[in-house]
């Protein structure tokens, strides 16, 4: 997914969520599953890589307040 970058995590949580109501719907021609498939993961890898600088910058300002 091209546009991941410019997404929020909250737009791209939104955006998997639907995907996979989609790919759990079935009836989907082969392509596009295939498609969302990939934007799906695209996603996924994203909200992970974004959360995850969520919760280091947690850890460091909590390790910051209780030096101070």
């Amino acid at each position: 997914m091209e546009e991941k970058e410019a997404l929020t995590y909250e737009q791209a949580t939104e955006r998997l969520a639907k995907i996979v109501a989609a790919l759990e719907k079935g009836g989907l021609p082969l392509a596009d599953t295939v498609k969302l498939f990939e934007e799906g993961s695209a996603l996924a890898a994203f909200c992970e890589k974004t959360l995850g600088e969520a919760e280091l910058k947690i850890a460091r300002l909590a390790e910051q307040t209780e030096q101070a």
